[in-house]
Protein backbone atom coordinates (compact mmCIF):
# COMPACT_ATOMS: atom_id res chain seq x y z
CA UNK A 1 0.00 0.00 0.00
CA UNK A 2 1.43 3.32 -0.29
CA UNK A 3 1.07 6.36 1.97
CA UNK A 4 -1.66 8.31 0.93
CA UNK A 5 -3.69 4.79 0.98
CA UNK A 6 -2.17 4.43 4.82
CA UNK A 7 -3.15 8.24 5.79
CA UNK A 8 -6.80 7.64 4.02
CA UNK A 9 -7.05 4.49 6.03
CA UNK A 10 -5.73 6.26 9.11
CA UNK A 11 -7.82 9.65 8.75
CA UNK A 12 -11.27 9.42 10.83
CA UNK A 13 -14.11 9.20 8.48
CA UNK A 14 -16.28 12.59 8.21
CA UNK A 15 -19.92 11.34 8.42
CA UNK A 16 -20.78 11.62 4.83
CA UNK A 17 -17.59 10.62 3.67
CA UNK A 18 -18.30 6.77 2.65
CA UNK A 19 -16.03 7.18 -0.69
CA UNK A 20 -13.18 7.27 1.00
CA UNK A 21 -13.57 4.16 3.09
CA UNK A 22 -14.90 2.36 0.23
CA UNK A 23 -11.69 3.44 -1.99
CA UNK A 24 -9.68 2.19 0.90
CA UNK A 25 -11.08 -1.04 0.77
CA UNK A 26 -10.84 -1.33 -2.97
CA UNK A 27 -7.15 -0.75 -2.48
CA UNK A 28 -6.77 -3.13 0.39
CA UNK A 29 -8.30 -6.21 -2.00
CA UNK A 30 -5.93 -5.53 -4.70
CA UNK A 31 -2.50 -6.89 -4.68
CA UNK A 32 0.52 -5.22 -5.58
CA UNK A 33 1.86 -8.62 -7.61
CA UNK A 34 -0.32 -9.96 -10.21
CA UNK A 35 -1.82 -13.18 -9.32
CA UNK A 36 -2.64 -14.68 -12.60
CA UNK A 37 0.35 -17.16 -13.76
CA UNK A 38 2.13 -15.75 -16.51
CA UNK A 39 1.87 -17.44 -19.53
CA UNK A 40 5.25 -17.65 -21.60
CA UNK A 41 6.15 -19.30 -25.12
CA UNK A 42 9.03 -21.61 -23.95
CA UNK A 43 9.79 -22.18 -27.34
CA UNK A 44 10.50 -18.58 -27.27
CA UNK A 45 13.64 -18.93 -25.05
CA UNK A 46 14.54 -21.66 -25.95
CA UNK A 47 18.54 -22.11 -26.18
CA UNK A 48 19.69 -24.16 -28.96
CA UNK A 49 23.60 -25.41 -29.07
CA UNK A 50 24.22 -27.30 -32.29
CA UNK A 51 27.96 -29.21 -33.71
CA UNK A 52 29.71 -29.29 -36.37
CA UNK A 53 30.19 -33.13 -36.06
CA UNK A 54 27.70 -34.62 -38.88
CA UNK A 55 28.47 -37.88 -39.13
CA UNK A 56 31.16 -38.76 -36.52
CA UNK A 57 29.28 -42.11 -35.80
CA UNK A 58 29.42 -43.32 -39.31
CA UNK A 59 33.02 -42.33 -39.81
CA UNK A 60 34.23 -44.07 -36.83
CA UNK A 61 32.75 -47.08 -37.73
CA UNK A 62 34.37 -47.06 -41.62
CA UNK A 63 38.12 -46.20 -39.89
CA UNK A 64 36.99 -49.34 -37.75
CA UNK A 65 36.35 -52.03 -40.49
CA UNK A 66 39.16 -50.46 -42.33
CA UNK A 67 41.23 -51.18 -39.60
CA UNK A 68 40.22 -54.22 -38.97
CA UNK A 69 40.37 -55.68 -42.90
CA UNK A 70 44.10 -54.07 -43.00
CA UNK A 71 45.13 -56.61 -39.59
CA UNK A 72 43.41 -59.31 -41.49
CA UNK A 73 44.98 -58.96 -45.14
CA UNK A 74 48.56 -58.98 -42.75
CA UNK A 75 48.74 -62.28 -42.33
CA UNK A 76 46.69 -63.37 -45.37
CA UNK A 77 49.49 -62.20 -47.42
CA UNK A 78 51.28 -65.30 -46.44
CA UNK A 79 48.63 -67.54 -46.78
CA UNK A 80 47.64 -67.09 -50.00
CA UNK A 81 47.99 -69.42 -52.29
CA UNK A 82 50.94 -69.82 -55.10
CA UNK A 83 53.15 -67.82 -53.51
CA UNK A 84 56.86 -68.92 -54.17
CA UNK A 85 60.35 -68.77 -51.75
CA UNK A 86 61.42 -65.78 -53.62
CA UNK A 87 63.96 -64.09 -50.93
CA UNK A 88 63.19 -60.66 -52.37
CA UNK A 89 59.33 -61.53 -52.77
CA UNK A 90 59.25 -62.62 -48.95
CA UNK A 91 61.17 -59.06 -48.24
CA UNK A 92 58.18 -57.63 -49.73
CA UNK A 93 55.64 -59.52 -48.03
CA UNK A 94 57.28 -58.84 -44.59
CA UNK A 95 56.88 -55.29 -45.43
CA UNK A 96 53.79 -54.98 -46.50
CA UNK A 97 52.26 -57.33 -43.97
CA UNK A 98 53.98 -55.07 -40.92
CA UNK A 99 52.64 -51.84 -42.68
CA UNK A 100 49.33 -53.64 -42.96
CA UNK A 101 49.19 -54.71 -39.07
CA UNK A 102 50.11 -50.97 -38.13
CA UNK A 103 48.11 -49.25 -40.32
CA UNK A 104 44.85 -51.08 -39.15
CA UNK A 105 45.92 -51.08 -35.12
CA UNK A 106 46.28 -47.53 -35.72
CA UNK A 107 42.71 -46.57 -37.17
CA UNK A 108 41.06 -49.44 -34.66
CA UNK A 109 43.08 -47.44 -31.99
CA UNK A 110 41.99 -44.09 -33.00
CA UNK A 111 39.34 -42.57 -30.71
CA UNK A 112 40.55 -39.27 -29.94
CA UNK A 113 37.73 -37.04 -30.61
CA UNK A 114 38.94 -33.57 -31.36
CA UNK A 115 37.63 -30.86 -29.86
CA UNK A 116 34.96 -29.59 -32.31
CA UNK A 117 33.42 -25.75 -32.17
CA UNK A 118 29.84 -25.66 -31.01
CA UNK A 119 27.18 -23.26 -31.92
CA UNK A 120 24.81 -21.51 -29.39
CA UNK A 121 21.92 -19.32 -30.16
CA UNK A 122 20.83 -17.26 -27.07
CA UNK A 123 17.19 -15.99 -27.57
CA UNK A 124 17.57 -13.60 -24.25
CA UNK A 125 20.80 -12.18 -25.78
CA UNK A 126 20.01 -12.34 -29.57
CA UNK A 127 23.05 -13.53 -30.23
CA UNK A 128 25.03 -16.47 -31.98
CA UNK A 129 28.46 -17.94 -30.04
CA UNK A 130 30.79 -20.39 -30.94
CA UNK A 131 32.45 -21.93 -28.68
CA UNK A 132 35.46 -24.23 -28.53
CA UNK A 133 37.39 -25.76 -25.52
CA UNK A 134 40.83 -24.90 -24.96
CA UNK A 135 43.55 -27.40 -23.18
CA UNK A 136 41.55 -27.59 -19.84
CA UNK A 137 38.38 -28.33 -21.72
CA UNK A 138 36.75 -25.16 -20.87
CA UNK A 139 34.81 -23.05 -23.40
CA UNK A 140 36.39 -19.65 -25.25
CA UNK A 141 33.80 -18.15 -27.04
CA UNK A 142 35.96 -17.51 -30.62
CA UNK A 143 33.08 -15.77 -32.54
CA UNK A 144 29.90 -13.60 -31.04
CA UNK A 145 27.15 -11.86 -33.34
CA UNK A 146 24.25 -10.54 -32.45
CA UNK A 147 21.11 -11.75 -34.51
CA UNK A 148 21.20 -7.84 -36.13
CA UNK A 149 24.92 -7.95 -37.76
CA UNK A 150 23.68 -11.06 -39.78
CA UNK A 151 22.86 -11.04 -43.40
CA UNK A 152 20.41 -14.33 -43.84
CA UNK A 153 19.71 -17.52 -42.79
CA UNK A 154 18.28 -20.99 -44.72
CA UNK A 155 16.70 -23.31 -42.41
CA UNK A 156 16.75 -26.55 -44.80
CA UNK A 157 16.03 -30.52 -43.75
CA UNK A 158 19.52 -31.42 -42.58
CA UNK A 159 21.36 -28.15 -42.96
CA UNK A 160 21.27 -24.38 -41.06
CA UNK A 161 23.27 -22.07 -43.61
CA UNK A 162 23.67 -18.15 -42.18
CA UNK A 163 25.11 -15.58 -44.05
CA UNK A 164 26.85 -12.51 -43.40
CA UNK A 165 25.28 -8.86 -44.25
CA UNK A 166 27.89 -9.09 -47.56
CA UNK A 167 26.40 -12.05 -48.60
CA UNK A 168 29.25 -14.42 -47.91
CA UNK A 169 28.44 -18.01 -45.81
CA UNK A 170 29.15 -17.77 -42.30
CA UNK A 171 28.69 -20.88 -41.60
CA UNK A 172 27.01 -24.38 -42.62
CA UNK A 173 25.65 -26.57 -39.70
CA UNK A 174 24.36 -29.49 -40.16
CA UNK A 175 20.71 -30.04 -38.44
CA UNK A 176 18.54 -32.82 -37.52
CA UNK A 177 16.78 -32.14 -34.89
CA UNK A 178 12.82 -31.27 -35.35
CA UNK A 179 12.61 -29.13 -32.11
CA UNK A 180 16.11 -26.95 -32.98
CA UNK A 181 15.02 -26.31 -35.99
CA UNK A 182 11.75 -24.81 -35.05
CA UNK A 183 12.94 -23.12 -32.63
CA UNK A 184 15.87 -21.56 -34.88
CA UNK A 185 12.79 -20.58 -37.03
CA UNK A 186 10.90 -18.80 -34.10
CA UNK A 187 14.13 -17.19 -32.94
CA UNK A 188 15.73 -15.92 -36.22
CA UNK A 189 12.49 -14.82 -37.25
CA UNK A 190 13.40 -12.02 -40.29
CA UNK A 191 16.45 -13.55 -41.42
CA UNK A 192 14.93 -16.76 -42.58
CA UNK A 193 14.45 -16.80 -46.22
Amino acid sequence: MTTAQISLQTAPAKAGDHTASAGVAVAMKQSVFPTEPVRSQYQDHLPVKLGFEGGRVLMHAFLRLTGASLILSAPALWLLPGSNADPALLLYKLGASIFFAFCGTALILRNKTYSQPEVYFDPIRREMRILQKNERGRPVTVLRRSYDTLGAAKIRARQLEIWDVDGSVLLKVPLADQEARLALHHQLGDLVR
